[in-house]
């Protein structure tokens, strides 16, 4: 760097930087680390991200509706900067259909069914969400599945649904499909309940700390209004499962990716007493930081390495 103060921007959008909670602890760490870090809206064709030695993705939160144009903006950035993590990441990680590849690659995830909206339409889409909704409703210890988009964040447009109420998820699956969204189903897990999903977070390739995330989806709920359903998030200490699982899952994205400089992992305990992946969140998960004393530092220091040495190197 030359001596020069590294510049950062984190990218967001134009509503989503005040619901951040990590943007507080992340501005902090970095100006502590050294690193001059600012807020850019992603879609603002006024910001110079040529400007900056590292553009960050964190609360990109408004790209669902507008994938294309999205994944167009990441692409052109990274001609001009890097880009963590980086575009050919974000196109892969935007659609859940990554879950199939993962599973080829060993990786255990939870059973899901994907709907093609290009393959489908009329009479063959209805037989083919309640084929689906079917056969995991069958394959949950509790006679539940969960419909959903590939492409969502926040369990937008996302179902919980049982055998009474099957018709309200094979609405929904025709609604999105009809729009030419793909969509996908999976078995509901006793696990949700019971435990929550366990977040896994890696910076720089390290395993940085952990967090339980709380059953969101209520059977009989409508649709989440506003940008994401309210979270109950508390600090967690893994299995040595889980971290296992999370090791598999980052080995196989790598062998495809090479290193990222972050990455979130959700697992959850599957009905056989296994962990699964839910996610592999890649693109602009949150991290909260804030549930481990040393992780804001941690996230700083992996910034800090991945401007110094492009691909990064451990933030320990």
């Amino acid at each position: 760097m030359s001596g020069a103060v590294p510049r950062v921007a984190l990218a967001t959008a134009a509503s989503s930087w005040e619901l951040d909670v990590d943007a507080p602890v992340m501005l902090d760490a970095l100006e502590h680390e050294g690193v001059h870090a600012t807020p850019a809206v992603w879609d603002d064709a006024t910001f110079d991200w040529s400007a900056v030695d590292l553009v960050v993705v964190r609360s990109t939160w408004d790209y669902m509706s507008r994938l294309a144009e999205f994944i167009n903006w990441a692409h052109r950035v990274e001609r001009s900067t890097a880009l963590a993590n980086p575009a050919a990441v974000i196109e892969w990680n935007t659609d859940k259909r990554y879950l199939t590849e993962l599973e080829q690659r060993g990786v255990p995830i939870v059973p899901t069914v994907f709907l093609d909206a290009a393959a489908l339409d009329g009479d063959r889409a209805a037989d083919a969400a309640r084929d689906a909704l079917g056969r995991q409703l069958d394959a949950s210890a509790r006679g539940e599945a969960v419909v959903k988009p590939t492409v969502s964040a926040g369990s937008k447009d996302t179902l919980r649904v049982g055998g009474d109420d099957v018709g309200r998820g094979v609405a929904l699956a025709i609604t999105l499909l009809r729009a030419g969204r793909n969509v996908m189903v999976q078995p509901y897990l006793d696990a949700v309940d019971e435990q929550g999903e366990t977040g896994l977070v890696s910076l720089a390739g390290e395993f940085s700390h952990a967090f339980t995330k709380g059953a969101i989806l209520r059977r009989g709920a409508g649709l989440v209004e506003g940008p994401y359903a309210e979270e109950r998030i508390t600090a967690a200490v893994p299995s040595d499962d889980q971290l296992a699982l999370r090791a598999a899952a980052l080995d196989a994205i790598g062998e495809r990716f090479g290193p990222l400089l972050y990455a979130r992992i959700d697992v959850i305990t599957g009905d056989d007493g296994q962990p699964v992946v839910l996610e592999a969140e890649l693109t602009e998960p949150s991290l909260f930081l804030s549930v481990d004393h040393g992780a804001p530092a941690r996230f700083a220091r992996a910034v800090r390495s991945w401007i110094d040495s492009p691909g990064g190197s451990s933030p320990d």
